[in-house]
């Protein structure tokens, strides 16, 4: 029973410290958006990450603006039009500025049939499609999950133009995507969805064809049949760590293209708003990230203003663009990652109950292109349903290295409780194996009655002492403590150790003896696989780049080491 406890204990700090983190990061990002729109040209990126980091966090009017610009934006890529609606009347509420003309526009092509409908606030969506495009929309919208039944193939009424109808409803109304399908394509539209779901069927028998036991086989993999299944120039896997921070992991590109493989990022680069919303929209498609966007109208008489964040076509902020534009991805395609949050074991407030488990980001599989591209709405679900057998995979991968880990730890503490039940401690530091065996580190060391052995890299006698003094004064009620950064956590010499340690898990185990494992700077531990700069060659730190990116993490990390596992 106490051990539940202890475990339901430990989950609900685990979870306290990462929604802190999370609420944190999210004032970062404001900070570093509002900084982006109001410096313009004369943003430095990678000094504007590392003062932001530097500072203490706290929620002000900036962070308000900008999670309400994130969620209440009122703009929409071009590629397409949007409606919202009443859902009891089906009269417009709010329109995007191309919809009249996207919608309505006669076309030469085919000759005018009836009067030119106006399309604007309180229009009646059946005046603007034929009769039987007009009978599917209003079928589906008195569905629950309409949803379920995206895309609907629609025709207007004055032109016969084809549209897919991609609905959700919102707090307040119903929005409606309306993305424009190809004439020479609306016969083969069947044909072609299926041809689709063909593709990610071969996909996904490929994935569940591979052995268990290799993450990378299985990330190389993904990336492998996106790339073929999309045509996008890169197809990367992109990684979270437990500090937020990202990595590529995977990835393919057409040739001529510098990879980015291995390159890590700040948690800044994918803010935690947008991690939110690929939580909830699965697959994120930019076209051109040089297109103007289209501003949306709504009512004024509408008590609030709507969302966007479940809209298909939703525009970007205007940071991301540029960063896109300066690595030269003019287009993307994102598809969330979404594994079980291995924290979460219920919160034993009912037992007899089955838990829902909770979910997190692992990642996203990211693809860009060096053109505009657009990729239809079914090919788009398929993408999204092979991504979900992909965290099915991930999640699989993932529960069996924590498998092998615990194993690996089990064995080895019996092996090193044998020795201290010996009545020889030093023999933990002495012997094979040893404390280092136990935990990932780079160094530990062991003081026991006043003497100090040592194993790696690790402090000098003398900081090791202060260490323990220092622990002493200021964590005397705890059994130890554990940090990736000794400065973050106030250790008056964390500056003094240099480059040789900066995180630390320390136990006591007397009043006066205590073991230490040390980990170096996680930028010792970076290495990039793509291509070196050509002789010669300067980076602009000022531009939101990969390059400039993963140089802005590094002055992030240099006091922080790879964070410690609670187990």
């Amino acid at each position: 029973m106490s051990s539940s406890r202890h475990s339901h204990s430990s989950n609900n700090s685990g979870r306290s410290r990462h929604s802190a983190r999370i609420i944190a990061q999210t004032t970062v990002d404001a900070k570093l958006h509002a900084d982006f729109e109001e410096s313009g040209s004369s943003f430095d990126y990678s000094s504007t990450v590392r003062v932001i980091g530097d500072q203490q966090p706290r929620s002000d009017k900036v962070t308000t603006a900008y999670l309400h610009n994130i969620q209440k934006g009122k703009f929409i890529q071009p590629f397409g039009c949007l409606l919202a609606l009443d859902e009891k009347t089906y009269k417009v509420i709010a329109y995007s500025e191309n919809a009249p003309e996207m919608l309505t526009m006669v076309s030469h092509a085919v000759p005018s049939v009836g009067d030119h409908p106006v399309l604007g606030i309180g229009t009646d969506i059946r005046t603007i499609f034929t009769a039987p495009s007009s009978s599917a929309l209003l079928k589906a919208l008195g569905i629950g999950e309409v949803s379920l039944l995206n895309p609907i193939l629609v025709h207007c009424k004055t032109s016969g133009k084809p549209f897919y109808a991609i609905i959700h409803r919102v707090t307040g109304g119903l929005i409606i995507d309306f993305e424009p399908v190809k004439p020479s394509e609306v016969p083969m539209t069947s044909a072609g969805a299926l041809q689709s779901y063909k593709l990610a069927a071969k996909a996904i028998t490929r994935l569940q064809s591979l052995p268990s036991g290799s993450m990378e086989r299985l990330c190389d993999t993904m990336v492998q049949e996106v790339f073929e299944l999309t045509g996008y120039d890169r197809v990367m896997t992109y990684k979270f760590h437990d500090d937020d921070h990202g990595e590529v992991v995977s990835e393919i590109t057409k040739p001529g293209l510098e990879p980015y493989l291995g390159l890590h990022y700040p948690a800044t680069d994918i803010p935690q708003a947008a991690r939110f919303l690929f939580m909830k929209n699965k697959v994120r498609m930019i076209v051109d990230c040089r297109a103007k966007h289209v501003q949306v109208f709504q009512d004024d008489k509408l008590p609030m203003d709507l969302t966007l964040c479940g809209s298909t076509l939703r525009a970007p902020h205007s940071c991301h663009l540029q960063y896109m534009e300066n690595m030269n991805s003019i287009a993307s395609l994102v598809m969330a990652v979404i594994v079980n949050d291995g924290d979460e074991e219920g919160d034993g407030t009912n037992s007899e109950q089955p838990q829902q488990k909770r979910k997190r980001l692992w990642g996203l599989v990211v693809c860009h292109n060096t053109t505009p591209r657009f990729v239809p709405f079914p090919l788009r679900y398929a993408c999204e349903f092979l991504a979900q057998v992909f965290a099915v995979h991930v999640n699989k991968e993932l529960e069996l290295e924590s498998q092998i880990v615990e194993k690996n730890i089990l064995r080895t503490q019996t092996l090193l409780c044998d020795m201290l039940m010996r009545d020889a401690p030093v023999g933990i530091v002495s012997q094979s194996p040893n404390i280092m065996d136990l935990v990932k580190c780079d160094g530990a060391a062991l003081l026991y009655k006043n003497k100090i052995w040592k194993l790696g890299a690790t402090p000098s006698d003398f900081q090791l002492n202060e260490i323990a003094l220092w622990l002493s004064e200021y964590h005397m009620d705890s059994t130890g403590l554990s940090t990736d950064s000794l400065y973050d956590a106030g250790f008056p010499g964390a500056l003094a150790l240099g480059d040789v340690v900066c995180g630390m898990a320390a136990v006591r185990i007397t009043h006066k003896d205590m073991l230490f494992w040390f980990r170096s700077p996680t930028a010792a531990e970076i290495r990039w696989g793509g291509a070196k700069h050509e002789p010669g060659v300067k980076d602009d730190d000022r531009k939101m780049h990969p390059r400039s990116s993963f140089k802005a993490f590094l002055e992030v990390v240099k006091t922080r080491s790879l964070p410690w596992k609670d187990y």
